[in-house]
Formats: structure tokens, C-alpha cells, sequence
């Protein structure tokens, strides 16, 4: 599997893997938060943060992204893996490359959300050092929210 950042053409694939991921753990396409997709570099890539996918054989099969929130944090956002793809490490490669992103771009935190649901997530955030910080509904969904403190090297 590559890691390269999103590039235009990619939209359409990573919205696909969006919505199936989605599907999996009986969330529903929202246009309100969903729309981050269709300004994908506005969002993400141009404004101090990140977006990548990974492919394999051509295809995209992971992706995720880094969100800035100030100036020294950032939000882990959309990992998704394609179905037949999990289980083979490819979220924890797209997560430790974010991180290390994030300690280039001299963010000292980070925090993400999962799902209550979403146990494969949840325990590959904690494996990854992030620890929970409360619980809350958005959108009809009950969230587990996580952060991660980031030292000069970014871990």
C-alpha cells in the first residue's frame, strides 16, 4: 500500500470510500457534514493541514485526514478503510503518518472521534496513544471523543 496525498481526481473514489464506511456502522450521508468532501483542498491540504490516501494496485483503499483547529491543535478526521482491505494495519499507517504530520506542522495536540460503535477505531486510537476526554451526541450519534498530546517530534 502507498501513501500519497489527495489530489483532485481522487474526489470521486474518496467519497465512495466515505459512504461505505459510513454504511458499515449505520451512520447516514449527511450533506451537512459531509460537505468537507467537495472542498477537500480548501479544508484540509491549504489550510494546515493534510489529506491523504493510500492505494493499492491503483486503487484507493484508506484515507484520512488532519484538520486544523488552532494554531497547535489539530483534528484527526475521515479514516476510512475499505471492507475487504481491514485488519491489515492500513488505518494505524494513515493515522501514524497524520501524527508525524502534525508534529511538522508544530501542532502540540490532537483529537478525533469515533463512533460508540466503532470498537476497531476506538481501540486503534487508544493502541495509538490517544486517550478519551468525554462522551457526547452530535448528529443523532453517540461519540467518543479522544486527545493526544504531541511531543517536539511529534509523537
Amino acid at each position: 500500500m502507498q501513501i500519497r496525498r489527495y489530489q483532485a481526481q481522487d474526489n470521486e473514489a474518496v467519497k465512495a470510500l466515505h459512504y461505505a464506511g459510513l454504511a458499515q456502522f449505520g451512520a447516514t450521508v449527511d450533506p451537512y457534514y459531509d460537505s468537507d468532501l467537495d472542498d477537500i483542498e480548501g479544508i484540509y491540504i491549504n489550510n494546515s493541514g493534510d489529506f491523504l490516501v493510500g492505494t493499492e494496485d491503483g486503487e484507493i483503499v484508506v484515507m484520512g485526514a488532519l484538520k486544523k483547529v488552532s494554531a497547535t491543535r489539530g483534528e484527526i478526521k475521515r479514516i476510512r478503510v475499505q471492507r475487504n482491505c481491514q485488519r491489515r494495519g492500513y488505518a494505524r499507517s494513515i493515522l501514524s503518518r497524520l501524527i508525524e504530520l502534525a508534529g511538522e506542522l508544530r501542532y502540540t495536540e490532537l483529537c478525533l472521534d469515533a463512533t460508540v460503535d466503532n470498537t476497531p477505531a476506538r481501540r486503534l486510537f487508544e493502541k495509538c496513544g490517544f486517550t478519551e476526554t468525554r462522551r457526547g451526541k452530535v448528529g443523532g450519534y453517540d461519540l467518543v471523543f479522544y486527545g493526544k498530546k504531541l511531543n517536539k517530534g511529534g509523537k
